[in-house]
């Protein structure tokens, strides 16, 4: 897949709408559309499948909810819409949003239309095709970035009934446990010692921030030639949490191998230019004014745990035929393997 724009395809049969009432609905709720409008989808988007419109002078963005079956409180694209909105005129870099429909008889499930951006999308975390000082400088604005995000005061940009502050981790644990029996397909020994050890280590750490859920590089869009993010995408996980959630997924790819996300356990990082775990970590403190983090390994551990119950929420979404992308059901390994993952981390808590 090319790093300089997502690919699309022709829209999977099982993804199909009225591109006729799409066309309607926009002439009458986005600013300054004009068509005739032809629709391709991105690969990927495990999640909200997500389409490319294209008309003779602009092109947007689509993202929807799933056909099918869904999961209680997933594929929120109405709360990606509303964050994304709210962070319009912040420090932290987000695409025009147009307008949200929350009418399943346009296009069959919510959706929204957003700004399309030209940009780089990295897939692979070791940045294979660039430089040591490029690859230096796009993981300090991904840590920059991050730090902005945990800077923004929520309810000043209108997010103050965007979730509930304090007990982040005591309510997610309990979320993803259900969403796990919910889409359990076999026993994962090592989920199993998750779910029961999870709700008695949460630290009693208690700061409070826009948590986006899902942060890392491959959700995030890059300046056509510049190491400068243009873009964070992919929000629907966001919520008012716990900026050391993020922090810890945002770290992830340092202690696991995914099959979808890439790795950065083999990285020589005296050679690459990427930073060390440790290096990122402090330079994300040093930004958010932290002189260091108790209880890291929970942190990596909840976010591996959460990955987990999510690629086996995936797994099973594809073998029910509602996932967006063929590749689903390569997470059931993967859910396994985040399990022990996880498992193996959060035993070396002091």
């Amino acid at each position: 897949m090319s790093e300089t724009n997502p690919e699309t395809i022709d829209v999977l049969d099982r993804h199909r709408f009225d591109r006729n009432a799409l066309e309607t609905w926009c002439r009458e709720n986005v600013d300054g559309y004009e068509g005739p409008l032809d629709i391709r989808q991105f690969q990927g988007g495990q999640s909200n499948p997500t389409f490319q419109l294209v008309t003779p002078s602009r092109k947007y963005v689509m993202r929807k909810k799933p056909p099918g079956q869904l999961l209680a409180s997933a594929h929120a694209v109405d709360r990606e819409y509303t964050v994304m909105k709210a962070l319009a005129d912040t420090p932290v870099p987000v695409p025009h949003m147009y307008a949200l429909c929350e009418d399943d008889a346009v296009v069959g499930t919510s959706f929204y239309i957003m700004e399309y951006l030209e940009g780089r999308v990295f897939r692979d975390p070791t940045l294979p095709d660039m430089d040591p000082d490029d690859r230096a400088a796009i993981y300090d604005d991904m840590n920059r970035v991050l730090a902005e995000l945990h800077k923004v005061d929520f309810e000043a940009v209108g997010l103050g009934a965007f979730g509930r502050p304090g007990n982040y981790f005591d309510r997610q644990i309990s979320r993803w446990i259900k969403q796990y029996r919910a889409a359990e397909t076999e026993t994962i020994n090592e989920m199993e010692d998750l779910i029961k050890w999870m709700p008695n280590n949460v630290p009693a750490e208690a700061s409070v921030s826009i948590a986006h859920g899902d942060y890392r590089l491959e959700n995030t869009m890059f300046h056509a030639t510049e190491p400068k993010m243009i873009a964070v995408l992919d929000w629907e996980l966001s919520t008012i949490g716990h900026p050391l959630a993020d922090l810890g997924y945002n770290s992830m790819l340092y202690h696991i191998d995914s099959p979808t996300m890439g790795t950065l356990t083999r990285v020589d990082f005296a050679a690459s230019g990427i930073p060390t775990e440790e290096d990122y970590v402090a330079g994300y403190c040093q930004r958010t004014g932290r002189n260091t983090i108790e209880n890291w390994p929970f942190y990596v551990g909840f976010s591996i745990f959460r990955l987990a119950s999510i690629a086996q929420g995936v797994y099973k979404r594809g073998l029910d035929g509602n996932a967006s992308s063929e590749r689903a059901t390569l997470y059931g390994n993967a859910a396994k393997m985040l399990a022990e993952a996880a498992w193996k981390i959060v035993q070396t808590r002091n």
